[in-house]
Order: C-alpha cells, then sequence, then structure tokens
C-alpha cells in the first residue's frame, strides 16, 4: 500500500525524540580469579623481602652408640628472597563540556571513566603476575621498575617441552625458557603434582586457559558427557580434579598464557601492596579533568617448591 497523500510521517518530521536509553551494556570480561584468590599483605619498601625455610634431607643412617656423646647437626639457613614492587596506573581525561552535558547510563561522566579504568588496572595486575615472563628489574631514573611474574619463581616442579626450560634460578630474576608445545595431557599433569607432593606442597588450584579448560575435561574418568535425565542437562565439565595429592579446582583463567598450566597452592603467594589503589585529582591544564588511579604492589612467592606448572601446551581448536 502507499502512504497517503500529505501524510505526516516520520521521515519528514523534524524534532523527533532520540530512543537512547538510560544504560549502557558492557561484555569486557572484567574477572581476576587468580589475584582475586591469593592473599593481601603490606610492603614497606620498594624491594618487599621475605625468608624460606628448608629442613634437611632424611638421614637413612640416623642410628647413634648407647651412651656415646651428642653430635651437633649442622644448621640449616633460612633463604633471603624478594621481589620489586611495581608502579601501574589508569588516567582518565574528560573535557569541561562532556563533563558538562546531560549523558545516558551514567550521571557523572569522569566517576563513570575512573570505574573503568580501576576495573582495566585491575584486568592489567592479574595479567602482569599471572600472565607474563617477567623478571624483576629495580629500576632506574629512565626504567620503570618491574615485578617479577609468578613464571619466573617456578623452577622445581615444572614441565616444558623440547628446547624449554625452567627458570634457572627461582628468585624472580631469570626468564622462564619457552620450549615446543605439546597437548595437554593428564600424564603430564599427575608428574608435576607428583613432583609438587614430593616437595612438601599441597596445591589445591590448577589454572588453564579456556581452551585447555575444554582439554581438561577431557581427561580419564570425564572423556565422556554425562546427562542428567532428572533436570534435562548435559555436565561435560570438570571444576574439581581428585588427585592422588589432594583435591584440585580447576578454573579458566582468561588473563594467564594460554600455553600455560599453573598448579598453585595459593597461600604460598600474596599480592604485596607498597601503596593501595587510589585515585589522585591532576592539575588542571586546560578545560579537562584528568584523575590518576594508582597503585604499587609486588608478587610475593612464599616458597615456589610448593607450586608447579605445566608449560608449552598447546591451544586445542
Amino acid at each position: 500500500m502507499a502512504l497517503p497523500t500529505s501524510t505526516f510521517n516520520t521521515y519528514e518530521a523534524i524534532g523527533n525524540r532520540e530512543d537512547l536509553i538510560d544504560k549502557i551494556y558492557k561484555t569486557s570480561p572484567t574477572d581476576t580469579p587468580l589475584i582475586s584468590a591469593i592473599e593481601r599483605v603490606k610492603a614497606s619498601a620498594v624491594n618487599h623481602e621475605w625468608q624460606t625455610q628448608a629442613l634437611a634431607a632424611a638421614d637413612t643412617n640416623n642410628a647413634v652408640l648407647e651412651g656415646d656423646d651428642a653430635v651437633t647437626d649442622a644448621a640449616t639457613p633460612t633463604v633471603r628472597l624478594g621481589n620489586i614492587a611495581q608502579i601501574s596506573d589508569k588516567v582518565p581525561r574528560v573535557s569541561g563540556t562532556q563533563q558538562a552535558v546531560e549523558h545516558a547510563g551514567r550521571a557523572n561522566e569522569m566517576d563513570y571513566q575512573i570505574g573503568l579504568k580501576t576495573q582495566e588496572l585491575k584486568i592489567d595486575m592479574e595479567a602482569i603476575v599471572f600472565g607474563t615472563n617477567q623478571v624483576k628489574n629495580a629500576g632506574a631514573v629512565g626504567t620503570a621498575r618491574r615485578t617479577a611474574s609468578i613464571l619466573t619463581w617456578l623452577k622445581t616442579n615444572n614441565s616444558s617441552g623440547a628446547t624449554g626450560a625452567a627458570p634457572v634460578t627461582a628468585d624472580g630474576a631469570a626468564l622462564r625458557t619457552d620450549g615446543t608445545q605439546r597437548a595437554f595431557s593428564e600424564a603430564l599433569l599427575k608428574s608435576v603434582l607428583q613432583s609438587i607432593w614430593t616437595n612438601g606442597g599441597k596445591p589445591g588450584t590448577i589454572a588453564v586457559g579456556g581452551g585447555n579448560k575444554q582439554a581438561f575435561s577431557t581427561f580419564t574418568g570425564r572423556s565422556t558427557p554425562m546427562e542428567e535425565a532428572s533436570s534435562k542437562k548435559i555436565v561435560a565439565s570438570v571444576d574439581f580434579y581428585d588427585s592422588d595429592f589432594g583435591k584440585q579446582k580447576v578454573m579458566a583463567s582468561r588473563n594467564m598464557r594460554t600455553r600455560d598450566c599453573l598448579i598453585l597452592q595459593m597461600n604460598m603467594w600474596a599480592l604485596a601492596t607498597l601503596r593501595n589503589m587510589k585515585m589522585s585529582d591532576l592539575a588542571k591544564t586546560g578545560d579537562s579533568q584528568r584523575v590518576q588511579v594508582m597503585t604499587e604492589y609486588s608478587l610475593e612467592a612464599r616458597n615456589e617448591k610448593s607450586s608447579g606448572i605445566v608449560g608449552d601446551l598447546t591451544v586445542p581448536t
């Protein structure tokens, strides 16, 4: 049908109000499961330090003569370790005009931008601590300080592909060497779990990327999806793994490297903050407002023998 003659319609109208709802929908991921799971402690210096202690190896010849004088055993000193505090920030900037106009979905533009940048900063921190192969750097006048990431601590309990290797020292000062990637398997996982147990660790968390979380769900005993007829639901995931050395929570992390599987005793890792996250108004240099969202932090590796890594994994397609 044709539009009747002289019918005033929306194509000709001037001044119809826009239909913009007062909401903003955001799909970008904001979860930081690993950094949220470790303890928070207070740092009081740029070089945050702690000590570890090891016991002497078992002595199967520990037998003494009756009535003999006691022989003093050698003491095992502590090991002093440390990590450098890194400064990370986000700085939103809003013009005076944008702050003054009426907005949809937020009452105050600067407050909204601060909220976004705060979430982004937390994601940056998780990706730096758990998703980079970064050694500590004390910095200089023209060099930003950097905290050693978890990959540069995990030396003892390590599985690498061909040409790959753990860092040569377990102190955050040496990089992990990436090797030839291989498929994630239960045998690789079991090998590292046993190594951790042998060295006294009690891990409870396994973290992998999304692709290898799906691969994990096909391990022995869970290789076929199960249907719950009563609830009309198919269960095809593994959230807990009951290993020979304890029950493990299995989580997918978006912010770690997809080639790594981290096996962690979470209470042996902490985020040490020299300065907690805070907001500071920056000096005005024109018709705009700037706010710095900033924090200063380092990773505390209380004893790397408590945890391990299955590295150099391919990502299933």
